[in-house]
């Protein structure tokens, strides 16, 4: 959350000439209303269950660039989906979350106490993180354009 996926998505896919999607806003369309509101609404399993269509969907049907929420590694049939693909896991400390999103509460995973719940999320998903990941490139302290120019570097993809 807040690591910049949509910007190093969007200017990754510029680079490369290709297109850029995100399933969160796959779903929030589909939807027609917020992640939060879905969590409120209808609970965090009925999200995920969304979230793993909307991946499932977006691999099979996009040729370009694509982010994922957070979580979406949380389930087993998106990482085995994610074996076959260039995945990077774009990383920061909390310290680096707090400074980009002030972990406020528009996060539905964050209300109650922002920074103990991001460092508990980080916790228990970086594993996942790794386990599907290519690459890890960590986002600390660089503008959108190096971490564009590392990530680019590090899968050795040329620019269009």
């Amino acid at each position: 959350m807040g690591v910049g996926k949509s910007t190093i998505g969007g200017l990754l896919a510029e680079r490369l000439g290709v297109g850029y999607r995100d399933t969160d806003d796959d779903i929030v369309t589909e939807q027609g209303r917020t992640i939060a509101e879905i969590f409120v609404d209808d609970g965090e399993n009925a999200f995920r269950e969304l979230e793993k269509l909307s991946v499932r969907r977006a691999l099979t049907g996009h040729e370009g660039v694509l982010a994922l929420g957070g979580g979406a590694v949380l389930d087993a049939g998106t990482r085995a989906l994610l074996s076959g693909h260039r995945v990077v896991y774009l990383s920061m400390g909390v310290e680096e979350a707090v400074r980009r999103t002030g972990l406020n509460t528009a996060r539905p995973l964050l209300a109650v106490n922002p920074r103990r719940q991001w460092r508990e999320l980080m916790e228990a998903r970086r594993h996942l993180y790794e386990e599907v990941a290519a690459a890890v490139v960590a986002t600390d302290g660089r503008t959108p354009e190096e971490v564009t120019q590392a990530v680019l570097d590090v899968l050795e993809l040329k620019q269009a």
